[in-house]
């Protein structure tokens, strides 16, 4: 069930929200009528891998209560172990297997794994919590709550990855209380923020990103300009495309009378590729930071660690994605960019804000591709047309929409950002309202005509 379907936005929600408030009196109750909807939703995908998610979640849990009375050191280690084991089983074994028998100068057969969705998530959910315990910093909680910590349906598939101490305390506010009415509508407008950058923005851009793609990917050499158009589809196309979901799992937060912390800051306006991070995917770069980085030393024990300490985090971050020589590459190019930039930042040296906005694109661009490719050898091709390699021809198709990539680049550089538009410029009003509700249903009888598509990030 997609947030973009019209089951969802239709039937599920609302049934969803009128149980909700009914019974919004009720603290325990309301809660595990969320915690039973989640279930659903998540079921809804695959049913075989609900046990696999009530599994996870009641081992960390007995885990988390067990640790005040046992070595703590000892039992983090195997919670921690337990849950890499988990997702290194379905997301990596054939990647890791089929490398090292190709070592050995043996054949491999593929496993037929099915990923669970949202493993990938919740499984870092679930690690930064019991770290937090062996920390000192998180409290034991009901199973219930723990249970809707890493369930809550909004944020379960794709994120953000949320902590304990930003979500579960706000179970025991009250939904019925004043100022949920302003929530519940800014919640709506944020949802239908995300709603139109995934439908009208998004997947609009994958019509000509994904055929250039695809055409590198059967062997034809793409033109210096296709293969610019094709970079520059795809990083706004999944720019609208997660930032869209991650609006719309806020939104739906909000709805609920819930915040969860915001995943996009108009990344796209970076200057450095150390403030892109700070802006993309923000839930993903603080487990990073607090739960790899620092750890390893960061930059508080000399330039030899902090360069071992970025390149470690980044190379764990780019296999986070995916099972793939692009996802290690990837990571590898982030860290060593990072570390450039620390480096150039401790010589004391600047440069400019044009010219450093304009050297992140051009780094960000050609990443991107390595990101998006199939194999590394469609990446090198796509990166050789990018350079002149396979000439310099800048004609491009008459099917290529390219000035609607520019228009999209334009929205993502001197737009407001979402949660600006949502919250502060559109503050509740009857015309909003009205306005929000027509533009909800306008969509919801589209999808439901056309058609609609997962979001990228569900793959990862």
């Amino acid at each position: 069930m997609l947030f973009n379907s019209p089951e969802f936005i239709a039937l599920f929600l609302p049934i969803t929200l009128l149980g909700f408030y009914l019974l919004g009196k009720f603290t325990d109750v309301r809660l595990f009528w969320l915690l039973a909807a989640s279930a659903v939703f998540y079921g809804y995908w695959d049913v075989r891998f609900l046990p696999l998610l009530a599994g996870s979640i009641l081992f960390n849990w007995l885990l988390s209560q067990c640790l005040p009375r046992y070595s703590r050191r000892a039992l983090i280690a195997v919670g921690i172990s337990a849950n890499l084991l988990l997702i290194g089983v379905f997301k990596y074994y054939n990647f890791f297997a089929e490398n090292m028998y190709a070592l050995a100068g043996r054949s491999f057969d593929h496993y037929d794994l099915v990923l669970p969705l949202g493993i990938s998530f919740f499984t870092f959910q679930q690690i930064s919590y019991l770290v937090d315990r062996r920390r000192g910093r998180a409290p034991t909680y009901p199973l219930l709550r723990y249970a809707l910590y890493v369930m809550f349906f909004p944020q379960l598939i794709a994120g953000p990855i949320v902590r304990h101490d930003e979500i579960i305390p706000q179970y025991q506010t009250s939904p019925l209380r004043p100022a949920i009415f302003q929530l519940f509508s800014q919640g709506v407008a944020l949802f239908c923020v995300g709603l139109l950058k995934k439908t009208l923005i998004a997947d609009r851009l994958a019509i000509t990103a994904t055929p250039l793609f695809e055409a590198a990917a059967d062997g034809r050499a793409l033109t210096l300009a296709e293969s610019w158009v094709a970079s520059a589809a795809y990083s706004m196309q999944l720019y609208f495309d997660f930032s869209g979901y991650s609006d719309m799992a806020i939104g739906l937060g909000m709805m609920f009378g819930l915040r969860i912390p915001f995943n996009f800051d108009a990344p796209y306006v970076a200057t450095s590729i150390r403030e892109f991070w700070r802006r993309w995917h923000i839930s993903l770069s603080r487990f990073l930071r607090d739960y790899l980085y620092v750890p390893m030393g960061g930059n508080r024990k000399g330039t030899p660690r902090l360069i071992m300490a970025l390149m470690a985090t980044m190379l764990l971050g780019g296999l986070w994605h995916g099972a793939g020589w692009t996802f290690v590459l990837w990571g590898a190019l982030h860290g060593a960019a990072l570390v450039v930039n620390h480096l150039w930042t401790a010589s004391g040296r600047r440069l400019s804000h044009r010219p450093a906005w304009v050297l992140t694109l051009l780094f960000l661009l050609p990443c991107w591709v390595i990101f998006r490719a199939d194999s590394l050898d469609t990446a090198y091709s796509i990166l050789g047309s990018m350079v002149g390699v396979n000439g310099l021809s800048l004609a491009l198709p008459i099917s290529y929409n390219w000035g609607f990539s520019i228009l999209a680049f334009v929205l993502a550089v001197l737009g407001p950002t979402s949660q600006v538009l949502a919250l502060n410029l559109l503050r509740p009003r009857r015309i909003w309202a009205a306005a929000t509700a027509g533009l909800l249903i306008y969509l919801t009888l589209n999808l439901a005509g056309d058609g609609y598509t997962e979001f990228l990030y569900f793959q990862f």
